[in-house]
C-alpha cells in the first residue's frame, strides 16, 4: 500500500510540473500583452514609459525560465499570485467560482445518467425493437448537434418563446436547468451507444448463460450480473472524456452567462490575465487526476477478475 501511495504522489508531482510548465509557456507565447489591458491603452494619458515600467515591474522582460521559476517558488508555498486586473488572490477567485461550475457538471451528469442508463439498457434488452431504434436516433442526433447550437435552440424555445426558464445568469436552481440539460444531452449519445454495446456483450457471455441455467429471473440476472459487468468500459470512457466535459462546461457557461470558473477563465484569456489562467489550469488538472484515480480504484470493486489477479500476484 505504501508503494502505491508513493507512486501516486510521484505521479501527481510530475503531472503538475508538466502541466504547469506547458500552460505557463503557451500562455506567454500567445499574442497579446496583459500590460496593455491593465493600463487600458485606449486612455490617452498612458505613456510608453508607463507601459515599459509596468512590464519590468511584473517581470515580463525576464527569460521564460526565470519567470516560471519565480512562479513555481510561490506555487510551492500555495501562493497562486493575484489577478493583474482585479488584484484579488487567484485561489479566492477560482474557489469562489468553482461551486457554480460543479452545479452544472453534476446537473449534466444527472441528466446524462437519467437518459443514458434507461435508454441504453432498454436498447440492449430489446435489441432491434422500436426502443433500440430510438436509442440509435438519440445517439446520432447527440453526436451530430454541437452543444452551443443546442444551447441557442433551448434558449430560443424555453426562454424567449415560452418564457418558462431564465436564459442566463445564476439565480437559484431554475437557472441551472437549461445549461445542465444542454450539456447533459450533448454527452449522452456516447454513453447510450457504449452501454448498449457493453450490455449486449455481457448478456451473451458464458456466466449469463450459467446464471439462466440455475433458474434465475431475467431481471435478477440483468441487474446483479450483466449490468455490473458492463460498467467498467463506461467508467473508463468517462474518465477519458472528463476533459471534454470540462470544455463543454466552459462553452455552456459563456453562452448562458453562468458565473462559473469556465466563464472566469474565458474572460481572463481575453485580458491575458496569466495568474488566473494558470490557477484554472492547475485546479482542473488536479480534478481530472483525482477523477481518473477514482476510476482506477473503482475497477477493483466492479471487476472481480482484477481483484483475483492482485491476490494471486501478492
Amino acid at each position: 500500500m505504501f508503494q502505491i501511495l508513493a507512486r501516486r504522489f510521484l505521479e501527481v508531482v510530475i503531472f503538475l510540473l508538466a502541466v504547469s510548465f506547458i500552460s505557463f509557456a503557451f500562455a506567454r507565447m500567445a499574442p497579446g500583452d496583459p500590460v496593455l489591458s491593465i493600463l487600458r491603452v485606449d486612455d490617452v494619458s498612458v505613456t510608453k514609459e508607463q507601459v515599459e515600467a509596468l512590464r519590468e515591474e511584473l517581470g515580463f522582460n525576464d527569460p521564460l525560465l526565470t519567470q516560471y521559476g519565480r512562479w513555481l517558488a510561490d506555487f510551492v508555498q500555495l501562493d497562486f499570485g493575484k489577478s493583474y486586473l482585479t488584484n484579488q488572490p487567484v485561489m479566492e477567485m477560482v474557489i469562489g467560482r468553482l461551486p457554480a461550475t460543479l452545479e452544472l457538471a453534476i446537473g449534466s451528469l444527472i441528466v446524462m445518467l437519467a437518459v443514458a442508463i434507461p435508454l441504453g439498457s432498454l436498447a440492449a434488452l430489446y435489441r432491434g425493437s422500436w426502443i433500440d431504434q430510438i436509442s440509435r436516433a438519440v445517439s446520432l442526433l447527440g453526436a451530430a448537434v454541437p452543444s452551443f447550437w443546442m444551447a441557442l435552440i433551448f434558449i430560443d424555445l424555453f426562454a424567449v418563446r415560452w418564457g418558462v426558464l431564465p436564459p442566463m445568469g445564476r439565480d437559484g436552481f431554475v437557472s441551472a436547468i437549461l445549461p445542465s440539460i444542454t450539456l447533459g444531452l450533448a454527452i449522452t449519445s456516447v454513453y447510450v451507444r457504449l452501454l448498449r454495446s457493453s450490455l449486449l456483450d455481457s448478456l451473451s457471455s458464458e456466466f449469463i448463460r450459467a446464471a439462466r441455467s440455475r433458474g434465475l429471473t431475467e431481471m435478477h440476472i440483468f441487474f446483479t450480473h450483466a449490468f455490473r459487468h458492463s460498467l467498467p468500459p463506461v467508467i473508463t470512457v468517462f474518465g477519458v472524456s472528463l476533459g471534454s466535459l470540462i470544455g463543454g462546461v466552459v462553452v455552456i457557461e459563456v453562452i448562458f452567462a453562468y458565473p462559473g470558473i469556465g466563464k472566469l477563465v474565458v474572460d481572463s484569456i481575453r485580458a491575458r490575465d496569466y495568474p488566473v489562467i494558470q490557477g484554472y489550469i492547475l485546479v482542473m488538472a488536479v480534478i481530472v487526476f483525482l477523477v481518473n484515480s477514482a476510476v482506477d480504484l473503482s475497477y477493483r470493486y466492479l471487476n472481480p477478475e482484477l481483484r483475483l489477479q492482485e491476490r494471486k500476484s501478492s
